[in-house]
């Protein structure tokens, strides 16, 4: 979704930068954006780079496109829904151009208990689907896991080494 735009082929619809502003406002209502990805929507709509960066400047004072809301509640829908860890939920942050202030922001914004508790029901549910009965090979499949959903891997050991016990 998000690419270079030198090597993206522009789409044929073609608006001008008017009839751009009040479709991307529409766009921005309707769920949170960050500005990488409405620059991007914008270069699709055939604006020119001048007038894309007037709209965006436009969209941030009219409070229609704020980076930081947007790091915010994209950290906890991935949280609470889909059961990121910090490290996948930062890398994803990164991929839409957040700065760092926000990125630390939204992630402190994830209670630590209830991180505690995601990790552990995910390791937890991934023990009980393994079909593996060395417990080494278990517990490192299950760390694996657990990282490539995001995790720290010194918490999903601490995490792991209780359950297991």
């Amino acid at each position: 979704m998000f690419v270079d735009f030198s090597e993206h082929k522009v789409k044929k619809l073609l608006l001008t930068p008017e009839m751009a502003e009040h479709k991307i406002k529409q766009w921005c209502a309707y769920q949170e954006r960050s500005q990488n990805e409405t620059r991007y929507k914008l270069y699709e709509y055939g604006i020119k780079e001048n007038d894309v960066n007037d709209i965006i400047s436009k969209l941030i004072s009219e409070n229609f496109l704020n980076d930081e809301r947007f790091a915010l509640a994209l950290a906890g829908g991935k949280f609470r829904i889909k059961h990121w860890g910090k490290i996948k939920i930062k890398i994803e942050l990164k991929k839409h151009k957040i700065s760092e202030y926000s990125i630390k922001k939204a992630l402190s914004a994830i209670n630590d208990e209830d991180y505690l508790k995601t990790i552990t029901l995910v390791l937890e549910k991934k023990l009980r689907q393994a079909k593996i009965n060395d417990k080494q090979k278990l517990f490192y499949s299950t760390l694996n896991y657990a990282a490539s959903r995001g995790f720290e891997r010194d918490l999903a050991i601490e995490q792991l080494n209780k359950l297991l016990k």
